[in-house]
């Protein structure tokens, strides 16, 4: 197989023109394509059940209330739409209390967009309608803070998570440790974008600690997302890719883990969560953070992998 483009990113936004990411090919960046297990690569929204949509649209028919109060009909309780921009590395966890949430509150919907946490930060400061946002790194919910673009007091640290190194479940490469990724039959290593991807972000951090940031540059392939770093080794398109554990857990008989880079490399993986200022729903918003947070959500997230935060990190 010849060499993709390297460290090639596509920007994925809301919207019509909103592009899908995918399979690895010669002299290409990514083109669209959904991985086996239905998940879709790239930023994605769409309700919590149902097709993918651009966006969300919040709307009522203004004829109606009135024409069932002339029926002397009392006019049905109004549709209410939560959209959650949440990193893709927390998706099955987000969507499975997301299931419960709205058991708990009939005539609330919930939409997802799902994506590298740099992307759905860029999004929203474009403006995108977001009530709530769930970020794998400080680093994205702390730019928005600084813009004045959510509700410091929502601001909540709900999970930690840990990096791991994994390959093709029949690769024949033994890894062990991170200098054995300089091996001569190890061609490939997909990494999330450290611009926008913070699984990418921590991976090049512990890199450079260990002094082999540069040295591995030629073998490096960059992603839009972690999942889709970990679809690449996957496929076997990639001999190696850094995710998270949590990630490497959903693909079993896919991936193997090989070794996990030491923690003192790079900086603790804490999630931040808030409800945005500019929210259309800031109370359904807040009561879904509060069920994320608390125990209920908690337990689905250590069942999915997530560590709980260390006391002093959350807020």
């Amino acid at each position: 197989m010849t060499g993709p483009r390297r460290h090639a990113t596509d920007f994925v936004g809301f919207g019509p023109n909103a592009r899908l990411a995918g399979r690895l090919a010669p002299g290409r960046a990514v083109e669209g394509r959904r991985p086996r297990d239905g998940s879709t690569l790239g930023t994605t929204m769409g309700a919590a059940a149902g097709p993918t949509v651009g966006r969300a649209h919040r709307r009522r028919d203004p004829g109606g209330p009135a024409l069932l109060a002339a029926a002397g009909l009392a006019p049905p309780a109004r549709a209410q739409e939560v959209t959650v921009s949440a990193a893709i590395s927390t998706k099955d966890a987000v969507e499975e209390i997301g299931r419960a949430f709205m058991r708990s509150h009939p005539g609330v919907t919930l939409r997802y967009s799902f994506g590298s946490s740099g992307e759905l930060r860029q999004q929203i400061e474009a403006g995108a309608p977001v009530d709530l946002f769930i970020s794998a790194s400080h680093r994205q919910m702390d730019d928005l803070a600084r813009r004045g673009l959510i509700r410091g007091e929502t601001h909540r640290v709900f999970a930690r998570n840990v990096l791991t190194v994994v390959t093709p479940a029949d690769s024949r490469l033994e890894l062990r440790r991170p200098t054995d990724l300089l091996a001569a039959g190890l061609a490939r290593i997909v990494v999330g974008n450290p611009k926008t991807v913070p699984a990418g972000q921590y991976a090049a951090e512990s890199l450079r600690a260990l002094g082999l940031w540069e040295r591995l540059q030629p073998r490096i392939v960059f992603a839009e997302n972690v999942r889709q770093a970990l679809d690449y080794v996957s496929r076997g398109e990639v001999d190696a890719g850094f995710v998270y554990t949590t990630d490497a857990a959903t693909r079993p008989g896919r991936v193997r883990e090989a070794f996990r880079p030491a923690e003192d490399t790079y900086g603790p993986i804490l999630y931040p969560v808030a409800v945005l200022r500019d929210a259309a729903e800031p109370a359904l918003a807040e009561a879904f953070l509060d069920r994320l947070v608390g125990p209920a959500g908690q337990a689905v997230l250590k069942r999915f992998g997530f560590e709980p935060p260390p006391a002093a990190a959350r807020r």
